[in-house]
C-alpha cells in the first residue's frame, strides 16, 4: 500500500478534486484526498493524500496558510476573483503605494470576514456557490479569522483603470484572500479584486518540496520510483505535532481502540509511533490517558 503525501504544485486550471483525481490515477489507486482546496484559478501548494494519510486529512487541514496575492483596484466582480462578471469600476486614480501600505496594518490580527456567495460554506444545509448559481443572495453570518502577516510586496501605480498591489498573506484556517482583497479596496475607498492567487504553505507543507502536477505526470509514466520517492511519510507530515513513543504491547492496545495511561500525556492532539517510528494513530488525552482518535491499519 503507498501511503504519504505528495505535495503538488497546482497550476491554474483544474480544480483540488482535478487533481487528486489525477494524482490517483498516477499511484494505481482510487483512495486519496487532499489537505485544503484550492480555487481552480488559483495555483502553489496542494498537498495530495494518497492510502492511510487519506484518514488524517482533517489533521493536516488545520495548518495555518501562506499566499502570494495580487489585489486589482478599480473593479469589484461576482465572485470578488477575475473569474466573475463585473459589479461596480471606478477610476483608481491618486491610488499610491504608501496610502496602500498605510491600510494594511489594520487587516492583521482577528478579523469578521463574511463569507463570499461563490464559497463552499454552508448555509441551511446548502453550499453558497450552489444559491449563487441559481441567482439568489443568501444571508451570511460573519466568522472570525486570523491574519498573522500582511506585507505588501510590490505595487503598480494605475493604468487602463487598475491599479495592482502583490501582497504576502499568512493566515489561519479559513480566511478567505478574496474577500480580505475586497474588504482592503473598501477600506481604501475603491472597488477591487482578487487578481490571481498561490499559495506558498499549508500546514506543514511548503512549495519549496512540491511538485508541479505535469512532472508528477511524467515521472508517473517514465519513472515511478521517483515519484514515489518524493512523497512525504506520515511521520514527517505529522511532526508539527508532538509524539509518543510506544512498546509493542502499548502498540497492540492503542491499534484495539483502548486508552492507554502513560507518565505523560501531551496536551492536545499527539501522534503515537509504533516501536519502530511508525505513525499508528493521531491520539487526544482523556482523564489522563491516551485517547485513539483516528488508528491506522498499515503505513508500509
Amino acid at each position: 500500500m503507498t501511503t504519504g503525501v505528495l505535495v503538488v504544485d497546482k497550476p491554474a486550471g483544474p480544480t483540488s478534486f482535478d487533481v487528486v483525481r489525477r494524482v490517483s490515477r498516477l499511484f494505481g489507486r482510487e483512495k486519496a484526498g487532499h489537505t485544503g482546496t484550492l480555487d481552480p484559478a488559483a495555483t502553489g501548494v496542494l498537498g495530495v493524500c494518497l492510502g492511510e494519510a487519506v484518514k488524517l486529512q482533517r489533521f493536516l487541514m488545520e495548518g495555518d496558510k501562506a499566499y502570494e496575492a495580487l489585489v486589482a483596484f478599480g473593479a469589484s466582480t461576482t465572485t470578488e476573483d477575475a473569474e466573475g462578471e463585473l459589479v461596480e469600476v471606478r477610476d483608481p486614480a491618486g491610488l499610491d503605494e504608501a496610502r496602500v501600505r498605510a491600510a494594511l496594518p489594520a487587516f492583521v490580527g482577528e478579523l469578521r470576514q463574511v463569507p463570499p456567495m461563490y464559497s463552499a460554506v454552508r448555509v441551511d444545509g446548502r453550499r453558497l456557490h450552489e444559491s449563487a448559481r441559481r441567482g439568489e443572495e443568501v444571508a451570511r453570518e460573519p466568522r472570525t479569522v486570523r491574519v498573522d502577516a500582511l506585507e505588501l510586496l510590490g505595487f503598480e501605480p494605475p493604468r487602463e483603470g487598475r491599479a495592482m498591489a502583490r501582497l504576502r498573506v499568512a493566515c489561519g484556517k479559513g480566511t478567505y484572500v478574496r474577500t480580505l482583497a475586497v474588504d482592503l479596496g473598501r477600506a481604501l475607498g475603491l472597488p477591487a479584486h482578487l487578481a490571481a492567487l498561490r499559495r506558498t504553505a499549508a500546514g506543514p507543507f511548503r512549495l519549496e518540496q512540491s511538485i508541479p502536477l505535469e512532472e508528477a505526470e511524467r515521472l508517473g509514466r517514465e519513472t515511478p520510483a521517483a515519484l514515489a520517492a518524493r512523497l512525504v511519510p506520515l511521520e514527517a507530515a505529522l511532526g508539527f505535532l508532538p509524539a509518543v513513543r510506544l512498546s509493542e504491547g502499548e502498540a497492540r492496545d492503542l491499534r484495539h481502540g483502548r486508552l492507554l495511561p502513560l507518565p505523560e500525556v501531551p496536551p492536545g492532539y499527539s501522534v503515537a509511533l509504533g516501536p519502530g517510528g511508525e505513525v499508528l494513530a493521531v491520539c487526544e488525552p482523556s482523564g489522563g490517558r491516551l485517547k485513539p482518535v483516528r488508528v491506522l491499519q498499515g503505513t508500509n
